[in-house]
């Protein structure tokens, strides 16, 4: 598939338009989040959650909107569609992963450990996701491995 302008996301290969970049994936994430917490999300909230401009709320929104992720309108809460739904999940749960395991297995303190989640879960592979999956469940039913490793540093 080289030389295709192809891109792997959400399981299947993708054209470069239907993908998203790290940035949106951080705004659906955030809309998930607030979708969680029963919280209605306006675009000003988005804006101050996520340290931007108003008007990048806005230019981000409408993009989300042309994908089919998200239903906005000016001063209406911002809400997922299905699919929006389902492509949020996903990348909430991969930064969950990715914590979990720094924390638990590498013992990186939290604040560290969400900053490297955000970073990495926009670029982490299924594969190596799902070993990242079992090595925590292993470390978690195994204890005393990580007291040596942490006895040892």
């Amino acid at each position: 598939m080289l030389g295709l302008p192809y891109t792997y996301a959400k399981g299947n290969f993708m054209t470069e338009k239907e993908a998203l970049s790290s940035g949106l994936e951080d705004y659906i994430e955030a809309i998930y989040i607030a979708h969680l917490n029963d919280t209605l999300l306006k675009g000003a909230a988005l804006a101050r959650k996520l340290n931007v401009s108003r008007a990048s709320v806005s230019e981000a929104l409408t993009k989300l909107v042309a994908k089919g992720l998200v239903h906005y309108s000016s001063y209406e809460a911002i809400t997922l569609t299905n699919t929006g739904l389902e492509l949020a999940q996903t990348v909430y749960n991969k930064h969950h992963i990715l914590k979990e395991f720094f924390e638990k297995v590498l013992n990186i303190p939290s604040g560290e450990a969400g900053e490297n989640a955000c970073k990495i879960e926009h670029i982490i592979s299924q594969n190596i996701l799902d070993r990242m999956i079992k090595f925590t469940n292993f470390i978690q039913e195994h204890p005393g491995i990580i007291s040596e490793f942490k006895e040892e540093n």
